[in-house]
């Protein structure tokens, strides 16, 4: 067509357009790299945003805890809206009362994963998760970003879908598998029981064996219709919901563990409780080794009155063998003392509960002839190190009675 022309004319000014147009679309860099603001994210994209540092829409509640020889002081997740922000929205920055580092090892940095430089998305089946490389300490502010996550090594930012947007976009299918959650979910190698497994609990425990095929993402990250940014010409499309809901959330915490109270042996005081993974894709608890489980259990006679208790605890391993008391002297001389030590303090406990695992428990309380009845709790604590009487960080989330005769 002559560009001379009036028709002409318009479509070669329609591209001048669209080219300025594109050219203007991809200003966008990222000067400050992973420490970026993540409020400057939320200028665009609002809902995401309001996701992520508010808890907008979870179940997440605000559950303080207490610091370990830190008198008096603790950490507490306040909130602007009926939930919490997330804990990644959290992690390394100044919005703890006080800082998790303080608390641990005399103050020195935390682990990377708080502040980690752009990486490419590790390979799925990788035996060994390194760290990532950690943002030099004048960029340790702001703490885990927006742009942790999606800034890619090269300066783009990576998503599930192409996209045109005012800085350079890339298509990685990576970012919607458990692999995206490898670097900093699992460290090292695989160590069954020790603390910072999820990722290698996920492919070794559930996934390869064939228990499921869902990723950390279709129960962490579960989707919702909606626009990405917060535009009139925006397409509406399925977005995972920035929220991680874990351990403070009671949805996450109710379809994880099935409980189940046995009589083994008519007219006989024996008992069985059974702990069953069936919700979750990794072990449980998970995660840091201050998580833990209590089982509580208690009979009572035809009167109501307890007659016998016992409770056990489930919590991973601060390393990669069980916690002991034997090791208190030599734990003295680690560079990580502190963490070692209270660690091996509360003694030999239950390891976490495997994906698909039935856990049964014998239990033979010393009973009369009468009738009885056992009521077995599920308690989840954010601490165990601190005092087993502080309720304010637990949570009960399953529970089971069974009513039987002794002869």
């Amino acid at each position: 067509m002559n560009p001379f022309t009036r028709p002409g004319r318009a479509l070669l000014l329609l591209a001048m357009l669209g080219t300025a147009m594109g050219a203007f679309a991809q200003t966008m860099t990222f000067p400050d790299g992973t420490a970026t603001d993540s409020k400057k994210c939320g200028m665009c994209h609002k809902a995401v945003y309001r996701e992520f540092a508010h808890g907008f829409g979870s179940d997440i509640h605000n559950n303080p805890t207490t610091i370990p020889g830190k008198e008096g002081e603790s950490l507490d997740f306040k909130g602007s809206v009926s939930a919490t922000a997330t804990a990644h929205a959290f992690a390394g920055t100044d919005n703890y009362p006080l800082h998790a580092r303080d608390a641990e090892e005399g103050g020195r940095s935390c682990n990377v994963c708080h502040y980690p430089m752009p990486f490419a998305i590790p390979d799925l089946n990788v035996a060994e998760m390194t760290k990532p490389t950690a943002r030099p300490k004048d960029k340790e502010a702001g703490g885990l970003t927006c742009a942790s996550c999606h800034l890619t090594p090269e300066g783009k930012i990576r998503g599930a879908h192409a996209v045109k947007a005012p800085h350079e976009t890339v298509v990685d299918p990576a970012i919607q598998t458990s692999a995206m959650c490898a670097y900093c979910h699992s460290m090292g190698k695989r160590a069954s029981g020790k603390q910072t497994q999820t990722f290698f609990e996920w492919r070794e425990d559930f996934f390869k064996p064939g228990l499921g095929k869902q990723q950390c993402q279709d129960c962490h990250m579960p989707r919702t219709l909606r626009k990405v940014v917060d535009s009139p010409d925006a397409p509406e499309r399925a977005v995972a919901r920035h929220l991680w809901t874990g351990g403070r959330s009671l949805q996450r915490l109710n379809s994880a563990l099935s409980l189940v109270a046995v009589q083994t042996e008519e007219g006989k005081g024996t008992l069985n409780l059974h702990l069953i993974n069936i919700g979750a894709g990794h072990s449980v608890p998970t995660g840091s080794n201050r998580r833990a489980i209590y089982l509580v259990a208690e009979v009572l006679d035809a009167a109501g009155k307890k007659v016998a208790d016992a409770d056990w605890m489930f919590a991973p391993w601060y390393g990669p063998r069980p916690d002991d008391r034997k090791f208190l002297e030599e734990d003295k001389a680690r560079p990580d003392a502190i963490a070692a030590t209270q660690a091996d303090a509360q003694g030999p406990h239950e390891a976490p509960i495997k994906a698909g695992e039935e856990r049964i428990l014998p239990w033979a309380p010393k009973l009369k002839a009468g009738t009885y009845t056992v009521k077995a709790r599920l308690i989840y604590d954010l601490n165990r190190y601190n005092d087993r009487s502080f309720k304010a960080d637990q949570t009960e989330f399953n529970s089971t009675t069974l009513a039987f005769s002794v002869k």
